[in-house]
């Protein structure tokens, strides 16, 4: 990119004409839009045109958004200090809806007339039987008209804060309008030729020009079309290229053996024979370790599918070739948890274990510290604590990194530092499973094994949806799983009683179990996590030794609690919860031989994205049919914790709706990695300028897994 260019581009914001320091500042906090860049990138959400202005008794709830035009024929302020509020009624020939306006009244209150005629855009939705729209864009009929001479006209996401200072939609579009004029022209192609004219794309410049003001709705779909695509290309050439760096700069450790500690235990220390899907990925792993380039394996499988026994075997391996391993866990229950059931793998194999945590008393800290130095510690088990400082392995081999999305990237990073010139081999593990075309993109530079196989003997958890009226139908089922000898977990999305949400909270549904399943004949646990750490060990601990019949809890046991004589899972107000919570904490049971039951309360009031989430567990027990239901229902955001890893902030393209181009980018980065790795030749100089910047923006973490 021309130097010129990118300095106007990477002007601070304040210095385009109709900004100045206050809109700035509001524009910097609410839009992260810094500089003249960022404005370019800031892309519409949404438009509409001049056809599409609804009548008001067309108006419905499920419409997403509606375009209105009418007549302000009432304006009243109601309430008293933080209740009050602005209302309006606008008119038409066919009908009246009411305008509210909770924020920013004074400013709307100067601008909203009785007697002018507006054109209003909005959601409608239901109050007291009466349609209304909160915080509708507004304008006048001549400020409409005058600015949608084109026919299509832009919507920009904005705020209170934004609107105050006059930064509403039109607003944001007017100081964009301003921008282009000052640099479209000058931006410069980013794509080769040879890309452009295979997928017939739009110029950098056409698709600015028209993602912001298009011309009409077919160069509007090409603008995005193009802007997609690059996004998305790019996202892939930095992951791939990552994954290339590594295999060919990264020199990985050779496990040269498998030696006695790995047939040792299994010969005669293995718990389980293992599933075909375990061998496979056993296989996978011992091939990387084998190769010289560094591992960097992500091992996907179900609650319960054996990860930990796949994990505790290639610490084997590793330990049979002279080094040591070590598994971070995110919380101090799973460590906990992974410590002990390897321990009891390992029975009286002559192997140290040992656990740190942040509960880990000084003196034994400086014992460990000592002891992973001189190398007597074979596998180290923790928290965020394994990246302490003081924490230095005499050759650590392999990382196990469990519940890995949990991590930040740079925590993750810091792994790499406990040895001095080793680079370990690294496995990350998730229980929750990542559809396809999120493994390709956020974790597209790792390579993949899956175990989809449950072990012998497990079976299927049966899921059933019952509304609130059904329970004492549930009451009934719980003490005949009680007699037989089972254990029941009740879980509650709440701690303390909230006035917002109508939901039984956790005491309240405690004291109301405890009346109806009385002592002295039930015993009833309680845990949450603002409870004391020894008080919530202590009710664990009963549960687990089969003490407690029923743990009333909040979702604090979603990960880390193995108890296979509990059969019964039961989710209170359910419809609160998200789909992979809902699977994580139906993996609960399920871990012994007996049948399992998981049952979902919820009240008769349920979203439609809340009902398809309830169907979709009652569906299946497929954790990847879920990944994909979820990824549907609540996008790329939230899943996994990809937020933190910086690649999911993709400014327009989605890889949900785009999963078609998502696969064509990742086809054509291969391709021109494959025959130019490192972007040298003349017809890819556009491609290795873009990626330069984008790490110079955001830093290259792809090396650290």
């Amino acid at each position: 990119m021309n130097s010129n260019v990118q300095q106007i581009l990477d002007t601070p914001i304040e210095f385009l004409k109709g900004v100045g320091p206050m809109r700035a500042e509001v524009l910097k906090k609410e839009l992260s839009i810094f500089r003249f860049e960022d404005l370019l990138n800031n892309f519409p959400f949404r438009y509409y045109d001049k056809k599409e202005i609804r009548s008001i008794s067309e108006v419905h709830s499920a419409m997403p958004n509606v375009l209105l035009r009418g007549r302000i024929v009432a304006v009243d302020m109601q309430g008293v200090g933080r209740a009050q509020r602005l209302t309006a009624v606008l008119q038409d020939d066919t009908g009246k809806i009411e305008l509210v306006w909770f924020q920013g009244i004074k400013w709307v209150k100067e601008k909203v007339l009785k007697g002018f005629e507006y054109v209003v855009f909005g959601k409608p939705t239901i109050f007291s039987g009466r349609f209304n729209i909160a915080h509708p864009e507004i304008e006048t009929v001549a400020q409409f008209e005058a600015n949608l001479a084109e026919g299509i006209m832009p919507v920009y996401n904005s705020s209170e804060a934004l609107k105050r200072k006059g930064l509403d939609s039109r607003g944001i579009s007017k100081l964009t309008e301003i921008l282009l004029k000052t640099v479209v022209q000058k931006i410069p192609e980013n794509l080769p030729d040879n890309l452009i004219k295979k997928y017939r794309l739009l110029s950098h410049e056409q698709a600015f020009r028209n993602i912001h003001f298009p011309q009409n709705e077919t160069l509007l779909h090409e603008a995005q079309k193009r802007l997609k695509f690059e996004e998305l290309l790019f996202m892939q050439l930095q992951i791939l290229r990552s994954k290339i760096y590594r295999a060919k700069k990264l020199k990985g450790i050779v496990f040269q053996t498998v030696g006695d500690n790995f047939n040792n235990f299994y010969n005669h220390y293995l718990p389980f024979e293992l599933t075909n899907a375990q061998k496979r990925v056993v296989k996978e792993i011992r091939r990387d370790t084998c190769t010289g380039a560094q591992m960097n394996r992500l091992l996907q499988g179900d609650v319960g599918s054996g990860k930990t026994l796949v994990a505790l075997l290639s610490m084997l391996i590793a330990i049979d070739n002279g080094y040591q391993t070590c598994m971070m866990a995110p919380t101090e229950i799973l460590a906990q948890q992974h410590f002990n059931t390897i321990s009891k793998f390992l029975g009286e194999m002559s192997l140290q274990v040992r656990l740190l945590t942040g509960s880990t008393k000084t003196a034994e800290r400086k014992k460990i510290f000592s002891d992973l130095e001189n190398g007597n510690i074979h596998i180290l088990i923790g928290t965020h604590a394994l990246i302490e400082n003081a924490v230095q392995f005499k050759n650590l081999g392999l990382a196990v990194i469990d519940e890995q999305h949990r991590f930040g990237v740079q925590q993750r990073a810091q792994l790499w530092t406990k040895n001095h010139d080793i680079v370990p081999h690294v496995l990350v593990m998730t229980a929750t499973p990542i559809p396809r075309t999120l493994a390709m993109t956020v974790y597209g530079d790792l390579d993949v094994s899956i175990i989809d196989e449950l072990p012998p003997g497990r079976k299927p958890v049966k899921t059933v949806h019952y509304y609130d009226s059904k329970r004492l139908l549930v009451f009934a089922f719980m003490r005949d799983q009680i007699r037989q000898g089972r254990q029941i977990y009740v879980v509650y999305p709440l701690i303390e009683e909230s006035e917002t949400l109508d939901l039984k909270d956790l005491m309240d549904g405690y004291n109301s179990i405890s009346r109806d399943f009385p002592l002295p004949d039930y015993q009833i646990g309680i845990v949450h996590g603002k409870m004391k750490p020894e008080i919530k060990d202590y009710e664990m601990q009963r549960f687990k030794e089969g003490k407690t019949h029923i743990l009333v809890a909040t979702t604090v046991i979603e990960v880390g609690v193995d108890v296979p004589n509990a059969s019964v899972m039961v989710i209170e107000s359910a419809e609160r919860f998200g789909l992979s919570q809902l699977h994580q904490l139906r993996g609960r049971v399920g871990r012994g031989a007996d049948q399992s039951f998981c049952i979902l309360m919820s009240s008769f009031k349920l979203s439609q994205d809340a009902r398809l989430r309830l169907e979709t567990m009652v569906q299946t027990t497929d954790g990847f049919k879920i990944a994909e239901a979820d990824l549907k229902l609540r996008g790329p955001g939230d899943i996994v914790g990809t937020r933190q890893s910086g690649i999911m902030d993709l400014k327009i393209a989605s890889i949900v709706q785009d999963e078609a181009m998502v696969k064509t980018a990742r086809i054509e980065a291969m391709e021109i990695l494959s025959t130019d790795p490192n972007l040298s030749l003349p017809e890819n100089a556009t491609l290795q300028l873009q990626l330069r910047k984008m790490d110079s923006v955001s830093g290259n973490w792809g090396m650290i897994s």
